[in-house]
């Protein structure tokens, strides 16, 4: 989609816009529902006397397991549909929760840890396409401010989860009240959303003419895989890595440090929720080649930059550039003709596995002699590279 939106569209139904404050909601409450416990990971790890390494492979592990379970998100969500979907896994998100609250070992760890990604799978997934078919209907976007309330969750739950950890409340007790909130939550979110799925065009095979057809999806599906793989680095390589850029390249303070994830997350952040007006602007396309551009400035200078302010403003900027990737695959992924969330299973897959190979990478990088400024540009550079050449493609395969 090319052509600028329509910057108003039509009015929604009430239905409708019941729906849309449903998805609203739940795209808030997941970010914080992953929030809570990330910020509390130390607290587990010596609860349970596991060693980095050892804290590392219990969650490569479930990331594993979420990932391979999540690639049954198409069949249940045909089933089923994303309403029933949504309600059922959002409840197994509640049993994970407090498990990783009450592990007391580390296979506990795991098994709630494979919940929470097994269930988000599924509830990602629904919420995404209920969001996508929304946008649709009022032909005004939607999504990228969707995100945005996603990004404002994660913000909300770290404060939550940082605050809690600094009063001595239990991981238990935080937990806890967390999935409790989430109860309460996805009873506003159940009632509203919509109870009719837009209708999958399925794709058979039948004769020569399918052939091409049938080529043109595999790529169709391989290109958002691979794009996925590429905005996950770019997004995963400045949240995790701009502390360690900030302590182990200018020596910083660990409060100091902390503002590089603060800096990445307001740049994304408001590039999210201003991401929909941008977009009516100058059309999906063309946003996402300008964002990928924005992105590449943004990384180098948090790369490269001999300042460590210099830095700050290079995650602020990389957070605008990158606001916008994740919107715009998981709407052309929901639009995708087809069995319902099957080419979003396959976006998830390409950046899930990519969340499994990219801190190994980054981490030995910056453990040989390189600065860890180098070893982020080595990774999340040639990533920017790619995917403004696979979007260029992809738009001229859609012109074509």
């Amino acid at each position: 989609m090319t052509a600028p939106a329509n910057v108003t569209g039509k009015e929604f139904s009430a239905p409708d816009r019941r729906a849309l404050q449903s998805v609203a909601v739940q795209f808030f409450v997941n970010g914080a529902a992953f929030a809570s416990f990330v910020p509390r990971l130390p607290e587990i790890r010596d609860r349970l006397g596991l060693s980095l390494d050892q804290l590392g492979a219990v969650l490569t592990a479930g990331s594993a397991i979420g990932l391979l379970a999540s690639m049954w998100s198409p069949k249940i969500i045909d089933a089923i549909g994303t309403r029933k979907s949504l309600i059922v896994f959002v409840v197994v998100l509640l049993v994970g929760l407090p498990l990783v609250g009450f592990a007391d070992v580390w296979w506990v760890l795991l098994l709630g840890y494979a919940l929470i990604l097994t269930a988000d799978g599924v509830v990602d997934i629904a919420m995404n396409l209920q969001g996508s078919w929304l946008s649709a209907r009022r032909h005004a976007p939607v999504m990228n401010r969707l995100h945005g309330l996603w990004s404002l969750g994660t913000v909300a739950g770290g404060l939550v989860a940082a605050q809690a950890a600094a009063s001595g409340v239990s991981l238990r007790l935080h937990l806890g009240v967390v999935a409790g909130v989430l109860a309460a939550a996805l009873v506003f979110v159940g009632t509203g959303l919509l109870r009719r799925d837009e209708a999958g065009t399925e794709h058979h095979s039948n004769g020569s003419a399918v052939g091409p057809r049938t080529r043109a999806r595999w790529i169709a599906l391989i290109v958002l895989a691979v794009s996925g793989g590429f905005a996950l680095t770019a997004e995963l390589v400045s949240t995790d890595w701009a502390a360690f850029r900030l302590t182990e390249d200018f020596a910083t303070s660990a409060g100091f440090a902390g503002l590089g994830f603060v800096a990445f997350t307001v740049g994304m952040t408001c590039g999210r929720l201003g991401g929909d007006a941008v977009l009516v602007r100058l059309g999906s396309d063309r946003l996402l080649r300008a964002a990928i551009i924005v992105s590449g400035v943004g990384l180098a200078l948090a790369s490269f930059a001999p300042h460590r302010y210099g830095v700050l403003s290079g995650y602020v900027i990389a957070g605008v550039g990158i606001s916008t990737f994740f919107p715009k695959l998981y709407d052309d992924a929901a639009q995708f003709p087809g069995r319902r969330g099957a080419a979003l299973t396959w976006l998830r897959a390409g950046s899930g596995v990519t969340a499994l190979l990219i801190p190994v990478l980054v981490g030995v990088l910056a453990e040989s002699r390189l600065s860890v400024g180098a070893a982020t540009a080595i990774v999340t550079l040639p990533c920017v590279v790619g995917f403004l050449a696979v979007s260029t493609f992809s738009a001229r395969r859609a012109i074509a």
